[in-house]
């Protein structure tokens, strides 16, 4: 066998996401592997503090003779545990939990938008539809009283849903459809391919550049697609917008290196892919800044 051959891996899914403003986000698909994989990993987690869980109502209520109090402890700490797990992982690490985050893989919303506390509501609480109740159905039936004709019903629904991400292509779950939410993997950035990345003279150029966080926080989102139509325009007198452009964001970023008229267009193309990076990041992260005059709190109008 060939190294070429040994070497062959499936391509991963990909999908380009549109954002409201108009930003195109290029996201690679969690694999169905690495979605198992967290689930195992969170699941093993979520066993693990149930058991000490478990230990600590049962060695308290115990100490106190509770006894049928610690049983309905028991039972709500169960529910509460697989139930806000997920949620509470996913609000405090914007769409990961521990297993998702080892994995390197992250919920986003599907439509571009930032994931919401609403979303991700939804999504988890599917989970209980999904895998729990079935589950609980199909192993505590004889001694609830269930038919088995019911548990059978309840074992084929809780594996349908599991199986579901194998039925669509973008490996989605029961949950994920609810909450128009999507699993990626962690963002490297996927930029989109541009203008400017054929010329690998202005490539090697805007290597040279080097911004700050600070330097890319001064811009947002109108004002990239400002800067890319700048950079696309090829009539007339475009060449001293582009310098005009130039010195505006020199002057604002507080740029103290000498920038000479012929390297002008190499700044500007290595400052427009820096801020685009920049800016999907924080929206994949669910932080969108509109413009230069957003600063998180309500938007402030550009007069």
């Amino acid at each position: 066998m060939s190294r070429k051959q040994r070497s062959y891996r499936p391509a991963r899914k990909s999908r380009r996401i549109l954002t409201p403003e108009g930003v195109a986000l290029n996201v690679e698909l969690a694999d169905r592997g690495d979605r198992a994989g967290a689930v195992v990993i969170d699941l093993l987690i979520l066993f693990g503090i149930m058991i000490l869980g478990s230990i600590a109502i049962a060695i308290t209520t115990g100490w106190a003779n509770l006894g049928r109090f610690g049983i309905i402890m028991f039972l709500l700490f169960i529910f509460a545990l697989r139930n806000f797990y997920f949620m509470f992982f996913e609000l405090k690490w914007q769409g990961q939990t521990p297993g998702k985050r080892r994995l390197g893989i992250k919920v986003i919303d599907r439509f571009g938008k930032p994931l919401s506390s609403e979303a991700i509501f939804a999504r988890n609480m599917m989970r209980e539809i999904e895998i729990f109740l079935p589950m609980g159905i199909v192993f505590s039936g004889g001694a609830t009283g269930v038919s088995g004709v019911m548990q059978l019903f309840a074992f084929i629904w809780a594996m349908l849903l599991v199986f579901l991400p194998m039925m669509n292509k973008d490996n989605l779950r029961a949950g994920d459809l609810i909450a128009g939410t999507i699993v990626v993997r962690e963002p490297k950035v996927l930029l989109a391919t541009d203008m400017l990345d054929a010329d690998e003279k202005m490539a090697s150029a805007k290597e040279a550049y080097s911004f700050t966080t600070a330097q890319l926080n001064a811009y947002g989102i109108f004002e990239l697609q400002t800067l890319e139509e700048l950079l696309r325009n090829q009539s007339a007198g475009a060449s001293e917008k582009l310098k005009t452009a130039g010195e505006t964001i020199i002057k604002k970023i507080g740029w103290e290196d000498p920038v000479l008229p012929h390297q002008m267009d190499a700044f500007l193309s290595a400052y427009y892919h820096a801020l685009r990076k920049h800016l999907e990041g924080k929206l994949l992260m669910g932080n969108r800044k509109k413009d230069k005059f957003d600063t998180g709190n309500k938007t402030t109008d550009r007069t």
